[in-house]
């Protein structure tokens, strides 16, 4: 079998993106999706055709690999070359691609558990958690200067986010409590990543808990469905978007070759 690397561009392997994350258990959240979009293409071929492909973060980060179902009797052997062809060093997998995580588990890597991915879990409460004193909506560019001061570099490109309608800020009187992002996902068609940051002044108070279910809400009414994420070992964050009514069952996996 003659097998060939082509370097190409995401939009060369759409049809193949497709039927990858039409295979997925669970989506991914924004942070993964960044990792992937900014990576190296590879298209797999064979003559006559497309085997599948992968990616290559920078510093040898595989984020994706894929090979086309009727094709997968080929994927151990490809994945063990693409390893050593391209010095990958370690692999994001999410656990809802079970090729991916199948073929990692094959080999002895270490695994480290680097997030929990969070979806709607369908549920609301009746009402809101906003009082009356109280104010949740849309950034605009007047909230630029104190956005930037409370929550100085939780993120970055502040001004980009509130002119293209993801972040959203959260008011007591004229104390800004926190902000709220629901970004659009690039991959996966209405889907959206959200997030939140709570004034360190105003923490154990619900305010990243109201954030939340106020994002939940939102996407509700656009007919959006929120995903989200967090670092694996953040416990705070974790125990929030449970009790705003997201759950997970799929994590995020870290797993460094022998070439790390």
């Amino acid at each position: 079998m003659r097998v060939n690397f082509e370097p190409c561009l995401m939009d060369d392997v759409q049809q193949l993106m497709q039927d990858y994350l039409r295979g997925l258990s669970s989506p991914f959240d924004s942070f993964l999706e960044e990792h992937i979009v900014s990576s190296a293409f590879y298209r797999i071929t064979e003559e006559p055709g497309e085997m599948g492909y992968f990616a290559i973060h920078e510093n040898g980060l595989l984020t994706q690999f894929y090979i086309r179902h009727a094709l997968q009797m080929h994927a151990q052997t490809l994945f063990d070359r693409v390893i050593e062809q391209y010095a990958v060093k370690s692999l994001f997998i999410p656990t809802g691609d079970e090729l991916f995580v199948s073929l990692a588990l094959d080999k002895s890597y270490v695994v480290n558990k680097q997030a929990y991915f969070f979806q709607d879990s369908g549920t609301y409460t009746s009402g809101s958690r906003v009082r009356d004193n109280e104010t949740f909506r849309l950034a605009v560019l007047d909230d630029l200067e104190q956005i930037q001061r409370v929550c100085g570099d939780f993120l970055d490109a502040y001004e980009r986010r509130i002119t293209s309608g993801e972040l959203f800020v959260y008011y007591r009187e004229a104390d800004l409590l926190g902000i709220g992002i629901a970004e659009r996902s690039k991959l996966l068609p209405g889907l959206a990543s959200i997030g939140m940051f709570a004034n360190e002044a105003f923490r154990r108070q619900g305010v990243g808990t109201t954030i939340i279910e106020a994002l939940r809400q939102w996407c509700a009414q656009h007919g959006i469905r929120p995903i989200s994420g967090c670092w694996y070992y953040n416990d705070g964050s974790k125990k929030t978007l449970e009790k705003a009514g997201m759950v997970s069952r799929t994590r995020l996996l870290n797993i460094t070759t022998h070439l790390g």
